[in-house]
């Protein structure tokens, strides 16, 4: 069962796809389900599960929630997580009986050992991220004995599945995540639809004077595509 686990929809203030046309773009690509992961919501996963007429693809509801800690996601959600403290979140998705996931964890967190220990999964590998941090992640995974899984952080249809995490079955995929994955694939999304994204979020929050320089930034780095080394993560400010 391949799957997509990291998402955003346009329930999400840096988005503006649809959830039913993500449901469309995954079974276009061969995956088996999706989870839509929005920002401080449950929403577009919930608008998704309520419009998949499909038995066999599996919508996993989700919210990747912004804490002190930096970000954490929830899978297999069925009610919006209050709390904004880090520890306080992993108790409401474990409350619903739910999985807790470190996303990206060196990019824009504030780890601590307490924090780690209750988490259920680490994200290894993150389309968005520098292959260095997804290396970290991978290190911090294996030094905790923690289970994997990768996303795409898909805010474009394009980037959909560019991640993607494999388990044994589709019978319980709640069960076989927490086992593990029988096998990851990854691939990095470029990086001008990062920002893209901000664009986006500048236009959404009405920050009219971020436009500008993000949408610049997008067209620069997608006229030098093929010269910027993703390693890197070259700042155009």
């Amino acid at each position: 069962m391949n799957l997509e686990l990291h998402s955003h929809s346009k329930f999400s203030f840096d988005s503006f796809l649809d959830p039913i046309m993500m449901i469309k773009r995954a079974k276009q690509i061969g995956l088996d389900g999706i989870a839509i992961t929005d920002h401080n919501t449950i929403k577009g996963g919930v608008a998704a599960q309520k419009n998949n007429y499909c038995e066999e693809f599996a919508v996993i509801i989700g919210s990747e929630i912004q804490t002190e800690a930096g970000d954490i996601i929830g899978l297999f959600l069925n009610e919006e997580i209050i709390s904004r403290n880090s520890l306080e979140v992993v108790d409401q998705i474990h409350d619903q009986d739910g999985i807790a996931v470190l996303p990206h964890p060196f990019r824009g967190h504030n780890l601590s050992a307490d924090l780690i220990k209750r988490i259920d999964l680490i994200e290894i590998f993150n389309a968005r991220s520098t292959l260095e941090t997804n290396e970290m992640a991978k290190e911090l995974a294996m030094s905790s004995g923690k289970k994997i899984i990768v996303g795409s952080d898909a805010h474009f249809l394009s980037e959909i599945g560019s991640a993607k995490s494999t388990i044994f079955s589709n019978n319980n995929p709640r069960k076989d995540l927490l086992n593990g994955c029988s096998k990851i694939e990854t691939g990095l999304s470029p990086i001008y639809l990062q920002s893209l994204s901000q664009t986006i979020k500048a236009i959404r929050e009405k920050h009219y004077r971020n436009i500008p320089i993000s949408l610049l930034r997008a067209i620069i780095q997608f006229s030098l595509r093929n010269m910027v080394d993703r390693r890197y993560n070259i700042k155009l400010q």
